[in-house]
């Protein structure tokens, strides 16, 4: 084998590693797509030096919600009709 067909066959091979790739991670993907008036939640991130609802650690909770969606924004981004509590 000369050197350019070393090459043609590790392009082929990475490409048939990319291609069971992209296979197995598409299996597990679902497009979620809301409208409006649908009822989310929205996920709140915990910071270390802030805390949430008084509660610390692994008990912070990850989602809160019920929102109405007011109108859609992006592909994956919705406007929530947020209540002032």
């Amino acid at each position: 084998m000369d050197h350019t067909e070393n090459i043609r066959q590790i392009l082929h091979r990475l490409q048939a590693a990319l291609d069971r790739q992209k296979k197995y991670a598409n299996m597990y993907h679902n497009d979620l797509s809301y409208e409006e008036g649908d009822l989310v939640y929205l996920k709140v991130f915990p910071w270390k030096s802030h805390q949430r609802f008084d509660i610390k650690g692994k008990l912070t909770p990850r989602f809160i919600g019920l929102f109405k969606i007011e109108g859609c924004v992006g592909r994956a981004a919705y406007m929530l009709e947020l209540l002032l509590q």
